[in-house]
């Protein structure tokens, strides 16, 4: 049997992937679970350059939005909060990598549910008023979909229990009282993210994210301050490929960690 036979016949567990053209890498799943993209990319621009706080990336996955943010934010202390134990020993590992001597120090990682309350909330690792910034991908699929035969790729496709509102309740409880959430999301959801917040963040703004110009919106990303009174507000949107599939100008810069959304 030729190599090129085996290795279609028994692809890699996990591969080490390049993100921000290099800038660091990324071990992940290779069989069939969630694998990190686009999204996290984007979620990670919610951040500004200059940001020097302590953030957590909750449902980390294999880490990619919080480390992007400890790659391209010099003084960012990131925690990565993730429950699968398989999965945050990839990211582990992923830390270990020299293409991520950078971020030694400043990334940590926490395997945790972010979905727990109150005292068993603290006693994962969650404290209260710990963090800056919260960013999140939680699941958006509604139960009712066909979900993966994948556990952990139906764990990072598929809402849980309660929804959202877990999540941002656990998000307002471990920001400090000037903190900052940043999501992304289907636009269907809209309704439910605005339900979440209420009572805990507002002065919401929307970032609508088109796959071409002209298409309809196929993610939004929300940003809202904790205890905010603001308004809604729906922002200019953000276009991913021209018409000809290569990414525009923006989402170039965005993808290579040139370009933030903040």
């Amino acid at each position: 049997m030729n190599r090129i036979s085996a290795a279609r016949e028994h692809p890699p567990i996990t591969t080490q992937d390049a993100f921000f053209n290099g800038k660091f890498e990324l071990i992940q799943q290779n069989d069939g679970s969630h694998r990190a993209g686009l999204d996290a990319l984007l979620l990670s621009a919610c951040i500004p350059f200059d940001f020097a706080g302590r953030l957590a990336d909750f449902g980390a996955g294999a880490g990619a939005a919080g480390i992007a943010v400890a790659c391209r934010s010099f003084a960012a202390e990131v925690d990565l909060i993730e429950h699968d134990a398989d999965i945050t020993a990839l990211a582990a590992r992923t830390l270990k990598l020299p293409a991520n001597r950078k971020m030694y120090g400043r990334v940590k990682i926490l395997c945790a549910d972010v979905t727990l309350s109150g005292k068993a909330r603290e006693d994962a690792g969650l404290a209260n008023g710990a963090y800056d910034w919260v960013i999140m991908n939680p699941p958006f699929n509604d139960p009712s979909h066909r979900p993966s035969p994948v556990l952990s790729r139906k764990d990072a496709h598929v809402m849980g229990i309660g929804g959202l509102d877990p999540w941002l309740r656990s998000a307002a409880a471990t920001l400090r009282s000037t903190g900052k959430v940043a999501m992304i999301f289907r636009p269907s959801g809209i309704g439910l993210i605005l339900a979440a917040f209420q009572g805990r963040f507002g002065s919401a703004r929307i970032i609508p994210v088109h796959p071409k110009a002209g298409a309809p919106a196929n993610r939004i990303l929300v940003l809202a301050d904790k205890g905010a009174k603001g308004a809604t507000s729906i922002h200019p949107g953000f276009v991913v490929h021209q018409e000809s599939g290569e990414f525009t100008s923006e989402a170039e810069e965005v993808f290579s960690g040139e370009r933030v959304l903040a």
